[in-house]
């Protein structure tokens, strides 16, 4: 079996195909911290995208609430319980991923869910780790916690749907990495569904064939983001692009928080899947947990996001999430201003990094009214 380098895990892996990387890679990047769990994405997604017949368990975008939620329930679980804990020196995986099998021949270790598993989207919304007692007052810690984690398809680098199908019916676009269900080829055999460790593909009951985010790849041709980036009223989420063909440039958002900065890390790292959804962990939960999710880069994930106030240009570059719905491609810091441009050059973000703040006169002379406080 070919080896791949994994940079996730920091090492080479074992994976059933070698290709070159695409041209570049569509990536996301969540702030886990802003998250409110409103659904607006979910919805924006599902009206979209998944409204048809055989779809109505179908979220190619959900929102769940950790640590008691999931969707499927147990997706991450059941996994976690049929491979071993993952062991890690420093940023390399000692661990073996879900393709590092004891036979060479094996499909990506998984599972597949069952039907009612797909019944409960928002099982365990909005519980924390245990019961607050009478009278309990915030003193500057969370001794109960629960946060909100999105998640979409991760358009992997080494795809596990990709490896397990027997068709051939998936495939990642060379142009933009983003992977795609091919539903000609496709014979329903769920393979895809068993081998994703983040449960991401879907089976249609009614189609008969199975079913997964396009990366809203329509809107991604005309460099625009996806729909659930640019409905997100949080403004917890930017969609761009990694380099693949050369070095993480200081001037690309996605490539200055994730590969230069490694604020945002990606879930579940020790699959091997190399996942392109990167989280800003939750300040407020325990890193033994978030390094489970998240891998070991946690507790410097989270120092950044604490000091990012003294650091304008990764300041600059999170004020930009949810400032366009272009894609940007080229940012920088000017004069405490995040300016974000296109592919084609056209500036299409600013924003300051203070608010300006307008008084106006509680008597208009102008229009010779009076103005008032009606909130």
């Amino acid at each position: 079996m070919p080896e791949r380098f994994n940079w996730q895990i920091g090492r080479k892996m074992r994976y059933p195909f070698d290709a070159p990387p695409p041209q570049r890679q569509v990536a996301y990047i969540f702030d886990t911290n802003k998250c409110i769990e409103c659904q607006t994405c979910t919805v924006a997604c599902k009206t979209c995208w998944t409204a048809g017949k055989g779809q109505e368990t179908v979220f190619w975008n959900n929102v769940e609430t950790k640590p008691y939620g999931g969707y499927p329930v147990g997706w991450d679980l059941r996994l976690l319980e049929k491979t071993d804990a993952a062991r890690w020196r420093g940023e390399r995986l000692l661990s073996p991923t879900i393709f590092e099998t004891e036979e060479e021949k094996d499909p990506p270790n998984g599972h597949r869910p069952a039907v009612e598993d797909y019944s409960a989207p928002n099982l365990g919304e909005d519980d924390i780790t245990g019961m607050v007692e009478e009278g309990a007052a915030f003193g500057g810690v969370h001794p109960m916690w629960m946060f909100y984690l999105a998640r979409i398809c991760n358009h992997c680098d080494h795809p596990a749907c990709l490896a397990a199908c027997p068709r051939r019916a998936i495939y990642k676009r060379e142009e933009d990495g983003i992977v795609l269900v091919d539903q000609e080829r496709c014979r329903g055999y769920q393979e895809c569904v068993r081998a994703c460790p983040y449960k991401k593909v879907f089976y249609n009951l009614i189609g008969r064939v199975s079913e997964k985010c396009i990366g809203c790849f329509p809107r991604v041709e005309n460099g625009n983001v996806a729909l659930c980036v640019e409905s997100c009223i949080g403004k917890i989420r930017m969609h761009g692009f990694l380099s693949t063909q050369e070095d993480p440039r200081e001037d690309n958002p996605l490539d200055y928080i994730v590969k230069i900065r490694k604020l945002a890390l990606p879930l579940y790292p020790q699959a091997g899947t190399s996942p392109n959804v990167f989280y800003i962990p939750p300040i407020h939960v325990p890193n033994g947990f978030l390094e489970q999710l998240f891998g070991p880069g946690v507790e410097r994930s989270k120092r950044l996001y604490r000091e990012v106030r003294n650091d304008p240009k990764l300041l600059g570059a999170l004020l930009l999430f949810g400032s366009t719905n272009r894609i940007i491609t080229r940012f920088a810091v000017r004069d405490e201003e995040a300016i974000g441009w296109a592919e084609n050059g056209e500036e299409v973000a600013r924003v300051p990094f203070t608010e300006p703040v307008y008084i106006r006169d509680h008597y208009d002379e102008r229009f010779g009214v009076y103005r008032h406080n009606t909130t």
